[in-house]
């Protein structure tokens, strides 16, 4: 006879901390790191055509070491909190402001008249959705500006009998592979090409094609996923508003479209900046409030509520500010670029450019910026690119894909993270229901580089 066992035991499931936590840990370990890594710099020269300080290739130095001791460390979070302060004034303004909004019952209604028109074809607001936001990173980097729309797109997804994970990959996933693919977004593929001095727009029939197979990758995997978790949502009976119900709805949805069309005018046409769209929301907010009855009081109150929702969103984006502060205190962001550049010139063409690759995906997480990333590593990987006979083409590919494709899952991100805080979508849990879709796209970024090389794409 056999041995008798009993029943086997679960393992517990693996789960990553807090967001907070795993942001602290971060900072403590960036800063272990200025005692380990020596402190480096390289020189830095303004750069007439972009408008910003580049690093001069070839002048590394090693500077007097600036350790940063514990208390320090955790001084760089209120500085990272300051230094994020216009960014987080714009989190909480479009809070309050959609606070406001919600609290009309007018987003409600909109969106329930939508869906009841959709009926079966619900789902088809997904592709749609993840479109409009992928045109916006394409276009101009769209990130933190996702947060303003994190409200309604909650209601949306209820209403199909999705969950809020479906709501921050149709978001800022979408917009995150957008600007990552795309052949024209200013702060990335823009400035790279500015910085390598390669022709303005060039390669850009080759950055479609594959931008728009990567769209296919993250839009199908959307759709499958949305297919997997829907539920079935009892159909709202229609509102019984009176006329003047009806009418205040109809005021309070037209001052929102309104003032997402400002908002686009402002950033496209203006250059806008955060300060000026957080205005804007506030300004949304109060005439919402007003126009939907709420008068001045219930205006105020819907808008402290709204701030209360984005509290947690808010500190995400100055806690991840705080690792960079720290390793820029420390000088040894430039040491790590050095460290990370270095070995690349050994390896064979093809291998070099997707270690570059690799290495802008490092150096995105202490250097959440893919503007002031391009600044800080092109300058180094363009001249390598040459030695190595890699095309400077190519070593902006392997920026654009390594540091844009980043965005969708460091957590240093305060944009990514923000969005997932105000959806209430739990970090593991958006990695492991994008952990698919991301390995492919970053494949095949990969494999474009690749192609790139064998085309000899200039």
């Amino acid at each position: 006879m056999g041995a008798v066992t009993g029943p086997r035991r679960r393992l517990p499931a693996f789960r990553l901390p807090n967001p907070l936590t795993l942001l602290v840990a971060c900072t403590l370990v960036a800063a272990a790191l200025t005692h380990v890594l020596r402190a480096g710099a390289y020189d830095r020269r303004a750069d007439p055509v972009t408008g910003r300080e580049v690093v001069v290739a070839g002048t590394y130095h090693q500077i007097p070491a600036r350790p940063v001791g514990p208390f320090a460390a955790v001084v760089a979070i209120p500085r990272g909190i300051i230094d994020a302060a216009a960014v987080i004034a714009f989190v909480f303004l479009v809070g309050g402001a959609f606070g406001v909004v919600d609290r009309t019952g007018a987003l409600h209604d909109g969106i329930d008249r939508l869906v009841r028109r959709l009926g079966d074809r619900g789902l088809l607001a997904v592709p749609i959705v993840c479109m409009a936001f992928a045109a916006g990173g394409a276009f101009e980097n769209m990130q933190e500006e996702i947060i303003a729309l994190v409200p309604v797109l909650l209601v949306l997804v209820g209403r199909l009998g999705l969950d809020p994970t479906c709501a921050a990959m149709m978001s800022v996933g979408s917009a995150a592979v957008g600007a990552a693919f795309s052949p024209v977004n200013p702060f990335q593929v823009g400035i790279a090409q500015k910085v390598t001095g390669v022709p303005a727009l060039s390669g850009g029939a080759f950055r479609t094609v594959v931008m728009l197979v990567a769209l296919a990758l993250w839009i199908g995997g959307t759709m499958m996923y949305a297919q997997r978790v829907r539920r079935v949502v009892s159909p709202e009976p229609p509102s019984a508003s009176t006329g003047a119900g009806k009418a205040r709805t109809a005021v309070v949805l037209a001052i929102v479209v309104a003032t997402f069309a400002a908002f686009v005018y402002g950033v496209v046409a203006l250059g806008w900046d955060f300060d000026q769209e957080a205005a804007l929301f506030c300004i949304m907010g109060v005439a919402a409030g007003l126009a939907g009855g709420l008068r001045v009081a219930g205006t105020v109150e819907a808008f402290v509520e709204g701030f209360r929702s984005m509290t947690y969103a808010a500190l995400l984006i100055g806690f991840a500010r705080a690792i960079y502060v720290v390793m820029d205190e420390g000088h040894i962001i430039d040491t790590v670029v050095r460290g990370l550049s270095l070995p690349l010139a050994a390896l064979p063409v093809g291998l070099a450019a997707l270690g570059m690759m690799a290495a802008n995906v490092a150096i995105h997480v202490p250097v959440p910026s893919v503007s002031g990333q391009a600044v800080l590593t092109l300058p180094v990987f363009a001249p390598l690119a040459d030695l190595i006979g890699l095309s400077r083409q190519t070593a902006i590919l392997s920026y654009q894909y390594g540091a844009g494709l980043c965005d969708l899952v460091t957590p240093t991100n305060g944009g990514l993270m923000a969005v997932l805080a105000a959806a209430s979508v739990p970090y593991d849990q958006w990695l492991r229901a994008t952990a698919r879709i991301m390995l492919s796209v970053f494949a095949l970024g990969a494999a474009a580089i690749l192609i790139a090389i064998a085309i000899q794409l200039r």
